[in-house]
């Protein structure tokens, strides 16, 4: 076989792999989507802003990372420890991160503050789930 028909293989090997992967992540989010409660959701952490998605449980915020393939959340908040501290719009560096309707929230956790980007309706469904915690848990807005 000649060196060129190794270099089309290979390149079909390439394609391929990356067509499998964007089909596994395409299909990842329509099964996380399925359960209801879904929304994208950005978080803020060392490196910068990650995109994903929320996904609201009983008593738990769960965050999934965009691209990767792990069926399970990154992170974990329970709906007793979270409270909403303020909100603002965007800066001119964080419009290329995010997406184009996200507002930031900074929010106040058990490990600390942290900041989440998300679609101004989704925050209206976020602030409503943290009121309609149990008598005695702390909502939107609570000690802060």
């Amino acid at each position: 076989m000649t060196w060129w028909l190794w270099l089309l293989d290979a390149v079909g090997a390439v394609l391929l792999l990356v067509l499998l992967v964007g089909v596994g992540l395409v299909l990842r989010r329509r099964l996380l989507e399925r359960r209801g409660g879904t929304f994208e959701l950005s978080v803020r952490d060392d490196g910068g802003w990650a995109l994903g998605l929320g996904r609201y449980r009983a008593d738990s915020l769960e965050w999934f990372r965009i691209f990767s393939p792990s069926p399970s959340p990154s992170r974990v908040w329970q709906r007793r420890d979270l409270v909403l501290l303020g909100q603002r719009l965007r800066s001119p560096d964080e419009r290329h991160m995010l997406y184009a309707d996200q507002v930031v929230i900074r929010c106040r956790t058990r490990d600390g503050e942290l900041e989440l980007a998300l679609a101004a309706d989704s925050l209206t469904g976020l602030s409503s789930w943290l009121e309609a915690g149990p008598p005695g848990s702390r909502g939107a807005g609570a000690g802060g």
